[in-house]
């Protein structure tokens, strides 16, 4: 018999809302997530320590484990410890860092994870990808989706507003992300997975045409359900690629050409599609890009972000070596430093007239 359907990974159980994390020790007494009330849960130093005082009372089977940074050893760190134990979950409460961590740690162990986002930095609320510094700079490590998620609207605003933006930054570069798969697809027979490319676009067309602003819940709705539809569009494809293109690959330039500087990822990511969708002649996506991100105080200059010109120009260079393998607008044009400089310019002039 032919396969007719197939099987998503994705969470059983998405929360978006004020007060989602009124109802935490409900989620976790879900039969699918926990039978007994035995958990681990990771927190972060910040925003993590303080629900935990708020939530410690309600949850009197739990362990707390305090996660130090977003590193590989702490991720194995974590594993180590949470190791023998016979946990029912893992719950991860933090930002993105804490997230990425607890996804490996929790795979490593083979527990089902609930994710709680307190901020909206990246995508990887819900991906199948830990992001995880090593002593090569920065990977990405394959692990399975979170089994719940939960995103307090009101922990969300209690986060400094810089997280928000991040996550705009990221969420809108889906779209120059696609346009490079579409690309890779047409030049090198790449296969292009449609229901996966549908979601991460509709993720970012949502965020990019919203018009509500950092303060408004429906505004954080959104942006929430598109970072979380493109955790679930990599799920689908198997990689991340429905959400990274030469946006990130300029970002993770940046990341290790100048560590001790970088911005934050959505910014970067974000700047990084502008430009790319300006480099593949679509001049229109390219403004209406520049257009949203300035409106929510995004960066669409290096030098908004604390570069020069001659920074961009040897991030851009150095970007296709962040991702062997991978064929984007970067790749296809193979642009020398000095055109890079020329494209700059005319991507600068563009967006200041």
């Amino acid at each position: 018999m032919p396969v007719l359907t197939r099987l998503i990974p994705s969470p059983v159980v998405v929360d978006i809302r004020r007060g989602a994390l009124d109802d935490l020790s409900a989620l976790l007494a879900d039969q699918r997530i926990s039978s007994n009330g035995k958990i681990a849960v990771a927190i972060s130093g910040g925003s993590g320590l303080k629900l935990r005082d708020h939530f410690a009372p309600e949850l009197p089977g739990a362990d707390w484990y305090p996660v130090a940074g977003g590193t590989i050893d702490e991720a194995v760190k974590l594993a180590d410890a949470m190791r023998g134990k016979r946990y029912d979950a893992v719950v991860a409460l933090g930002g993105g860092k804490i997230i990425d961590v607890t996804k490996y740690a929790a795979a490593r162990v083979g527990l089902p994870l609930v994710a709680i986002a307190t901020n909206l930095s990246h995508d990887g609320i819900c991906s199948p990808i830990s992001t995880l510094d090593n002593d090569n700079g920065r990977g990405s490590y394959g692990v399975p989706t979170p089994i719940a998620l939960v995103i307090d609207l009101d922990v969300i605003r209690d986060a400094p507003v810089r997280f928000v933006r991040s996550g705009i930054g990221d969420a809108i570069s889906n779209l120059s992300a696609i346009a490079d798969w579409e690309l890779s697809h047409q030049v090198t027979g790449e296969p292009v997975d449609g229901l996966a490319a549908a979601m991460a676009r509709s993720a970012g067309e949502a965020v990019l045409r919203h018009p509500g602003g950092v303060g408004d819940d429906d505004f954080l709705v959104t942006l929430s359900e598109g970072l979380v539809m493109s955790g679930i569009a990599m799920s689908i494809s198997g990689d991340s690629r429905p959400s990274s293109g030469a946006c990130h690959e300029i970002s993770h330039a940046f990341d290790l050409l100048f560590p001790a500087r970088a911005a934050s990822h959505g910014e970067q990511c974000g700047l990084g599609a502008a430009f790319a969708m300006h480099l593949r002649g679509a001049h229109e996506g390219s403004a209406q890009m520049v257009e949203t991100l300035r409106r929510h105080g995004l960066p669409v200059l290096p030098e908004e972000m604390g570069f020069t010109v001659d920074e961009f120009v040897q991030a851009v260079s150095f970007a296709p070596q962040t991702r062997p393998g991978r064929f984007t607008i970067l790749e296809h044009l193979d642009l020398s430093d000095d055109e890079i400089r020329d494209a700059y310019a005319d991507y600068a002039k563009a967006i200041r007239s």
